[in-house]
Parts: C-alpha cells; sequence; structure tokens
C-alpha cells in the first residue's frame, strides 16, 4: 500500500469550507485528516490519472460552524454545498460518473455525517465515507465504509497528548466514567451508578469534582467506562487508551474504528446496555490473567491512535489512509 496507493484531492473549494477541517475539541480526527492529507507527498497524487481515490475535501463540521443557522436550524445548508460540490466536480472531470462515486472518499467526525452525505444518494449509498458516527442503524456500511475513532484534542496542541499511565497494580480505581447525560445509554448508567454511595469501586460522575483530576482518575482506573452518547461514538475510547485503562464500550450497533485488522476482543470490554445492573459483577469477573492481556493489548495498539505531526508509521492517520485503501480494493472501475 505504501509504495502504490495514490489519492487525488479535488482541488476545488475555500477553506474554511473546504481543505481545513477544525483540529480541537470532539472533530479533531477530521480536521487532522485533512489537514495532513494536504500536506502528504507519500499518498497524495497531483495527477487525477494516477489515483486510485478521488478525495473531496470538504468539512461537515465547518459547515455547520459557518453556515448553520442555530435558531432556524435548517440543514438544508449540507444540502447546498454537498450536492453542489459533487456537481461541479462530476462536470469537470470525468472519474465520478465513471464509478458512479465508488472511488471517491470523504470524512467526516460530526455528528451529522451521515446525514450531510445522504444529499447525493450515490455518495451516500456508494462512495467511502470515513465516519466517526458508525452507525450501522444509519445505513453505515463496513463494506465500504471506513469507522474512524473520534480523539477530543481540547487546545489544539498535539504536543498535550501524552499517553501512559499507572502500571496495573497501581490502578486503584476498578472503574471510572465522567460526562454529560447525553442520550439513553448515559442515561441508563447513571440511573445504576452515578454518585454511588454504596460501592466505591464504580466511580461514575456527571461532573468531576474540583478536587478529582479527570485524565488522573483515568490512568489510575483499571477500566474506563465508555458509554455512546446522542450517536454511538465516543471520543473517551480514545481517552482510556491513550491512558493504557481497558475500555469497557456500552454502545448499540456501532462499528468499531479500524475493526478489520483489530481484534477489539484483545484490547476491550464490549457490555450490552442490559447489562448495566451487573457492571461491578462483570469486571469483577475478569481474571487478573485475563486483565493483564488485556492491558498489555492497550498498550499494544495504542500507536494506532496516536496523532503524530508530522505523521509516523501505523497510527491514526496512516490507518485511515488503510482502511481507505481497504475499501477501494472492493472496487472495480471499467474505463
Amino acid at each position: 500500500m505504501e509504495n502504490t496507493f495514490k489519492i487525488f484531492i479535488y482541488k476545488e473549494g475555500e477553506p474554511p469550507l473546504f481543505h481545513h477541517g477544525p483540529c480541537k475539541d470532539i472533530y479533531s480526527t477530521e480536521g487532522m485528516f485533512l489537514n495532513f492529507l494536504e500536506k502528504d507527498s507519500k499518498f497524495q497524487t497531483n495527477n487525477p490519472h494516477n489515483a486510485h481515490v478521488y478525495f473531496m475535501p470538504f468539512s461537515v463540521a465547518m459547515i455547520v460552524k459557518h453556515l448553520f443557522d442555530p435558531i432556524e436550524r435548517d440543514k438544508a445548508v449540507l444540502d447546498h454545498v454537498i450536492s453542489d460540490y459533487v456537481h461541479i466536480i462530476s462536470s469537470k472531470y470525468p472519474y465520478w460518473n465513471r464509478s458512479l462515486g465508488a472511488d471517491h472518499a470523504m470524512i467526516a467526525c460530526h455528528d451529522w455525517g451521515p446525514r450531510a452525505t445522504w444529499y447525493v444518494h450515490q455518495l451516500y449509498f456508494t462512495s467511502i465515507r470515513a465516519l466517526c458516527n458508525a452507525n450501522t442503524s444509519e445505513f453505515f456500511n463496513p463494506r465500504k465504509d471506513v469507522s474512524i475513532p473520534g480523539t477530543n484534542i481540547r487546545t489544539g496542541n498535539l504536543s498535550g497528548l501524552v499517553a501512559g499511565g499507572l502500571p496495573y497494580q497501581n490502578r486503584t480505581n476498578l472503574a471510572f466514567f465522567a460526562g454529560g447525560v447525553h442520550g439513553r445509554i448515559r442515561l441508563a448508567l447513571f440511573r445504576y451508578w452515578k454518585n454511588n454511595q454504596v460501592d466505591e469501586d464504580i466511580k461514575i460522575y456527571e461532573y468531576v469534582p474540583k478536587e478529582i483530576s479527570y485524565e488522573d482518575m483515568m490512568k489510575r482506573s483499571k477500566y474506563c467506562i465508555c458509554p455512546s452518547g446522542y450517536e454511538v461514538s465516543t471520543s473517551r475510547i480514545v481517552e482510556a487508551i491513550y491512558a493504557e485503562c481497558v475500555p469497557v464500550i456500552i454502545s448499540e450497533n456501532y462499528v468499531l474504528p479500524f475493526s478489520d485488522v483489530l481484534d477489539w476482543t484483545k484490547f476491550s470490554i464490549q457490555i450490552a446496555v442490559t447489562e448495566l445492573p451487573n457492571l461491578k459483577k462483570i469486571l469483577m469477573e475478569v481474571s487478573k490473567e485475563r486483565y493483564l492481556r488485556l492491558h498489555e493489548g492497550v498498550k499494544q495498539v495504542q500507536c494506532h491512535f496516536m496523532v503524530n505531526d508530522p505523521p509516523k508509521r501505523f497510527d491514526v492517520f496512516h490507518m485511515i489512509i488503510h482502511s481507505i485503501w481497504l475499501r477501494r480494493l472492493n472496487v472495480r472501475i471499467y474505463s
């Protein structure tokens, strides 16, 4: 792949809606990938005839930020921008019509990423969509679409992304979560475990107490609870992996990132929403030997979720490229 795979980025469009993305907060993966790909010389080609994939560099997060009116709440701005863009590139170049968009790719970490592609049905059903919100109930198709991890770069400063945590014997907390009441899964989690006064082993907060450090809690917890919010994905999975804390994933219809090459059973635990009342029992029944294997597995896969500037082999940028390449292998183009 590294020697042969080539991506052509359409030059049409102007920042901030195109060729640019947010590089801080919960949509950081989208902006990071867009910005790194624009600077890339290894996978990028300026000759579209040599390309295997044609990349559409619009940012759903930036379209929403700059054009969406929070009072009118008219999502038609997504339709106007993305439909017009596909019309421009399909009129100017032969590649979209040749493949019906099957060898074209886009990326979005905004919750509305899947909805944004709906307005062009070939983009929705045919193109390669790299999405954080990888929800099969919203027609995410693992055969052609790519699930990407959400990364919350709070300051936009990559130097602040420090991976590591305490060794397992110093992880005094069994399980930890802190976050807003977003969606029914977190509501169920809070109903059973929020501010639990009986069992100090499960520490679940809506707001982290002032005397507690969120980052330190993750680094000294054995398990980090990662429930879906309003959408299936959550940046807490990546936060847990950075902290070398075994993720406990509570979600439905979620295709986990890079699951065609990573075996998530080797470094995470997945439980159903209906099992929440038995959360502690499930975690306590994990043997020490299995926990050590999970903990070691987290450390082994950590490099695949790291954001580096410039990107390094096997990091999250290269994992996304690799996932797009795998989907492109499923596409046969007839000239």
